[in-house]
């Protein structure tokens, strides 16, 4: 996905997670947050960030902003990029051999998740998380208590066990992560009900991406640790290869 109109800035100030301040050709201006996360390890004073112009009139602000540079990495924080980066990519995913449509924005049960894939006869419930929280080579998910996260894994074993498969698929916004894990010191319970959905037959699959200041991709396949670790990340992935296996009859 590539982004028209964007400008470097510097991150000066966050003072809600709607709004950021930033300093732009020697100026300070507002800029839209287009991620509610907490971002603490990202948006920093000081660091250089992308911003995207937006020409409307009907804004309160006249930016967004799109990637943050952490070091040598350039991280993503468009929570609304995830779907439309995953909607292009699941035709050519190789996930699915007969892949016959596919319903966004579908609901089952309760809630509403991101994507029904239908092959053959039957149906593939797929729920995108959006990662862009990385410590020490490792990404996290979520970096906030999550409520809503924790319901939709409830849900997708439901559907399991009335005949759907489902998947939860993250997507982390950023390259050269070893691996993922859930953040168990952020939310103890969405690890847990994770692995609960792993073993009920929910199937997990991790996607890094390449990321640059005016672009997002998809890249390639990550493990998956759903065991907690000593400082998360000491223990070896439960996960090293492709799900394509695992959804192909």
């Amino acid at each position: 996905m590539k982004y028209e109109n964007i400008r470097p800035a510097i991150f000066l100030h966050r003072p809600n997670r709607f709004v950021a301040e930033i300093e732009l050709d020697g100026r300070t201006e507002i800029c839209h947050v287009k991620n509610t996360g907490r971002c603490q390890e990202l948006l920093i004073p000081g660091v250089r960030v992308w911003v995207q112009e937006q020409d409307s009139h009907k804004r309160k602000t006249k930016y967004d902003l799109i990637t943050v540079q952490k070091g040598d990495r350039l991280v993503n924080i468009d929570s609304q990029v995830p779907n439309k980066v995953v909607a292009r990519w699941l035709p050519h995913s190789g996930l699915f051999r007969n892949l016959t449509a596919i319903y966004p924005e579908f609901r089952f049960g309760g809630s509403r998740f991101d994507f029904c894939v239908e092959e053959k006869a039957r149906r593939v419930l797929i729920e995108v998380k959006g990662v862009t929280l990385e410590q020490g080579g490792v990404a996290l998910f979520p970096d906030a208590p999550t409520i809503r996260g924790v319901k939709h894994l409830r849900e997708l074993m439901t559907a399991v066990e009335q005949g759907y498969d489902a998947m939860v698929l993250f997507l982390i916004q950023m390259k050269n992560v070893s691996h993922m894990e859930p953040n168990w010191q952020t939310h103890e319970e969405f690890g847990l009900e994770l692995r609960a959905a792993r073993a009920a037959g929910v199937k997990i699959l991790a996607l890094d991406c390449h990321v640059t200041p005016d672009s997002i991709a998809p890249g390639n396949d990550v493990a998956v640790n759903l065991m907690p670790s000593m400082g998360q990340g000491a223990n070896e992935p439960f996960f090293e290869k492709r799900l394509k296996d695992d959804f192909e009859d």
